[in-house]
């Protein structure tokens, strides 16, 4: 993202961090249920139907489920998805202002030191609506005492398993912070390339990236910088969905810690085993990564725009 002038300037980023997030989550949750039941289904026990693909999964959940299935965990989607992205590029903008107080411009370094951070404290933050949202996404018509919704998912995690459940997951969570860090790298410097690009072919070094960059070239970098996060981190993704499914009838979790999960997977699994629902992953996030920095570098140069008339 463009570099800010002032910390003034904050609460534009998290604004339009908020709208893209909310935005992106409306129009890919369906794929994130799907993914969702991909990633916990290891061809043994599970709780879950069996699906042969993506395609075949969204069928036979809005068959059987309807809409509803389709949209299940929607509310904490949406809420997380909003407080996270508004919270990422908040710390993500502040963190790069404090790295440029005696800097010019930032290193590639520099730019995957501040996105760390941000995903840092945002996962911290964010734990228990992800743990919400796996758990009513893992629900079927047939579940055993089935969660309402959302509270009372929560109300009802701290009563039979206590505040630390909450938080389980999230050390892959953690783990998963490469995953922003390497988007936001990669983002900052394909856009540097294009600009760059942009200000040769039109002979005008000293134009703005928002004056030379237009939907489509925010929508190529939001996708190729998603796709290159997706291929490296996704494994931390199926450890922690697996992580945070709700225990069986008498308590017992199905895995222990992050390590059980590694171990029994690549047991049973092999490598396939970590990349389940990669797919509908795909086909989830690289568009929805389009959209999102479409919408938030929109909305920030809009909202500069206004400030400055």
């Amino acid at each position: 993202m463009a570099g800010l002038p002032s910390a003034d300037w904050q609460w534009e980023n998290a604004t339009a961090g908020a709208a893209a997030g909310l935005a992106t989550v409306t129009f890919s949750h369906p794929l994130d249920v799907v993914r969702t039941r991909f990633q916990v289904y290891d061809g043994r026990i599970s709780n879950v139907p069996a699906y042969r693909n993506t395609p075949h999964a969204l069928f036979a959940i809005a068959r059987t489920e309807g809409l509803r299935g389709l949209y299940a965990g929607f509310y904490p989607a949406v809420l997380g998805s909003t407080i996270s992205w508004g919270l990422y590029f908040f710390f993500y903008s502040k963190a790069k202002q404090r790295y440029l107080r005696n800097r010019e411009e930032l290193s590639p370094g520099l730019h995957l030191a501040s996105a760390a951070e941000a995903g840092a404290l945002v996962c911290f933050c964010t734990n228990p609506i992800w743990l919400v949202k796996t758990r009513l996404q893992l629900q079927t018509p047939n579940q055993i005492r089935p969660y309402t919704g959302f509270h009372d998912a929560l109300r009802t995690i701290i009563k039979e398993e206590g505040w630390r459940a909450l938080y389980k997951g999230l050390m892959p969570g953690l783990f998963l912070v490469t995953h922003g860090a390497i988007q936001f790298t990669a983002y900052e410097e394909f856009r540097k390339i294009f600009v760059s690009s942009k200000a040769q072919e039109n002979e005008n070094t000293l134009a703005t990236a928002a004056e030379l960059l237009d939907s489509v070239d925010y929508a190529t970098l939001g996708a190729s910088s998603k796709l290159a996060a997706i291929l490296t981190t996704y494994p931390f993704q199926v450890v922690r969905s697996r992580l945070q499914q709700r225990p069986s009838t008498t308590g017992v979790p199905r895995y222990m810690d992050s390590w059980h999960v590694v171990k029994e997977t690549a047991r049973f699994e092999g490598v396939r085993g970590f990349y389940r629902g990669i797919t509908a992953n795909v086909l989830k996030n690289v568009p929805a990564a389009s959209i999102t920095f479409i919408v938030y570098e929109n909305v920030l140069n809009l909202l500069k725009f206004r400030r400055e008339y």
